[in-house]
C-alpha cells in the first residue's frame, strides 16, 4: 500500500512540475449543467493531492475510533473472565466447606465468561441438587447442554447423576442406556450403569457391563464376582416370580455348564427350588454340586429337603465323610436325615460323633429327641441340661 502511494505522489509530482519546468500548465475544464470549473494541470494536481489526505485523514481517525471501541470491549470482556475466574477458585473452596447454596451462586455468577462455562453449570448443577433445588439444577443443566453441543456426554453423565440422587431410577437408566452406545468403556458411564442397573432389576444388562467394569478397573475381580452372583440371583428371583418352579427349571437349563458348576449359583438354585416346593430337583443339584466340589453350603441344605428318595442323601453323606473325614457338620446332618425315617439308634450314634468334636446347642437337643425315642428319658434330660448350660454361656 506504501509503496502504491508513493508511485502515486511521484506520477502527481510529474505532471505538475513538468509542465512548471516547461513554461506550460495546461488548461483543464469541468462542466456540469449549473457548474464550469477551469483550473490549470498543476491546480487539479494539487486538488487531488489534498482530496486524498483527506481521505487518509478521516480513515485515520475512524481507524483510532474503531480500535478504541474494541478496547474498551476487550477490557471489559477481562474484567469478567477475571471475575469469572475468581469465583470458580472461590467455589471450589467453598465446595470443599460443603457450602452448595455459596457454591452454585459463585459457579452460575458470570459463567459464559469462565474458562470452561460447560464445567461450571454443570458442578452448579450438582450444588443446586445437593441443596434440593430442582428447579435451579435443570436450568444449569439446559444451559450447559447448549454450550456442549460438540461433546454431551459430560452433560449427560451429570443428568443421570443427578437422577440417582433424585431416584429417578429408570429416568437414569434411559441416560445410561444411552450413554453406553456412545462410551461403553467410559468408568464414569460404568459406575452409573451398575447403580442404575441394579436399582431397576436390569440383571441382564449388568452382566453384559461386567467385563468392561474388569477391563477398565471400575471394579476389582472380588467385586466383579460378587455383582455378577448377585445379578445370577436377580434372574432367579424374576424366572420363580413370572413362572414359578418349571420357569425356574428352564431359565436353569439354558445356562451353559459353567455357570450351572458354579457352586454359590448351586446353593441359590436349590434353595428357589424348595421354596417353589420342587424337593426332588433341588435334591439332584445338592448332589450333583457336591459329586465335583465339596462345600459346606451344600451340606446345610439337606436337612431341609423332603424327598420320597432320602437314602441317596445319607449315602452322599457316607461318601462325603470318607473323603473329608468325620466334621461336625457331616455327622449332625446325617443324624438329622437318620431322624427322618426313625432310624433312631444311628442317628443317635451320628449325633454324638459331632458332639465329641465340638459342642453344639441343637446337637444336643435332637440327641435329646432321640434318646426320648429310645426310652432313655434321663439321659435325654442329660443332654438338654448340658445344651441349656452351652446356649446360657454363649449368651453372656
Amino acid at each position: 500500500m506504501l509503496k502504491v502511494f508513493v508511485l502515486f505522489l511521484l506520477l502527481i509530482a510529474g505532471i505538475v512540475i513538468g509542465p512548471m519546468i516547461a513554461g506550460h500548465q495546461g488548461y483543464v475544464l469541468i462542466q456540469t449543467d449549473n457548474w464550469n470549473i477551469e483550473t490549470s494541470v498543476t491546480g487539479l494536481a494539487i486538488i487531488l493531492i489534498v482530496a486524498l489526505l483527506v481521505i487518509l485523514g478521516i480513515e485515520w481517525l475512524l481507524r483510532r475510533l474503531f480500535h478504541t471501541g474494541a478496547r474498551t470491549r476487550g477490557w471489559f470482556a477481562g474484567r469478567k473472565r477475571n471475575r469469572a475466574r475468581r469465583q470458580t477458585h472461590e467455589a471450589l473452596v467453598k465446595l470443599a466447606e460443603g457450602d452448595y447454596r455459596q457454591v452454585e451462586k459463585l459457579l452460575s455468577r458470570n459463567a459464559d465468561h469462565a474458562e470452561q462455562p460447560v464445567v461450571n453449570y454443570l458442578l452448579a448443577a450438582e450444588a443446586a441438587q445437593q441443596r434440593g433445588d430442582e428447579a435451579r439444577a435443570n436450568q444449569h443443566l439446559e444451559r450447559a447442554s447448549e454450550l456442549a453441543q460438540n461433546d454431551p456426554i459430560p452433560v449427560e453423565i451429570t443428568r443421570v447423576r443427578i437422577q440417582l440422587a433424585r431416584n429417578e431410577d429408570h429416568a437414569a437408566r434411559h441416560g445410561i442406556d444411552r450413554l453406553l452406545d456412545v462410551a461403553p468403556r467410559h468408568p464414569e458411564v460404568l459406575r452409573l450403569a451398575e447403580q442404575a442397573y441394579v436399582r431397576t432389576g436390569a440383571w441382564s444388562a449388568l452382566l453384559d457391563i461386567l467385563p468392561a467394569m474388569e477391563k477398565t478397573q471400575v471394579a476389582n475381580e472380588e467385586q466383579v464376582s460378587a455383582l455378577r452372583q448377585q445379578a445370577w440371583l436377580g434372574l432367579m428371583n424374576q424366572a420363580m416370580a413370572e413362572q414359578g418352579s418349571d420357569g425356574l427349571k428352564r431359565w436353569w437349563q439354558s445356562q451353559n455348564r459353567k455357570t450351572r458348576h458354579e457352586t454359590t449359583l448351586q446353593v441359590a438354585m436349590a434353595d428357589h427350588l424348595i421354596a417353589c416346593d420342587d424337593h426332588e430337583t433341588a435334591q439332584q443339584i445338592v448332589l450333583d454340586g457336591l459329586k465335583r466340589h465339596y462345600d459346606e453350603r451344600l451340606i446345610l441344605l439337606m436337612p431341609r429337603l423332603k424327598t420320597g428318595n432320602p437314602e441317596q442323601l445319607e449315602k452322599a453323606l457316607r461318601q462325603q465323610i470318607k473323603q473329608h473325614g468325620a466334621t461336625p457338620l457331616l455327622h449332625s446332618t446325617l443324624g438329622q436325615l437318620l431322624m427322618k425315617h426313625g432310624e433312631w439308634q444311628q442317628a443317635g450314634d451320628a449325633f454324638r460323633e459331632a458332639l465329641k468334636q465340638r459342642p453344639d446347642g441343637y446337637d444336643y437337643a435332637w440327641l435329646a429327641d432321640t434318646l426320648d425315642r429310645l426310652h432313655r428319658p434321663e439321659e435325654a434330660a442329660q443332654m438338654r441340661r448340658e445344651g441349656l448350660l452351652l446356649t446360657l454361656q454363649n449368651n453372656r
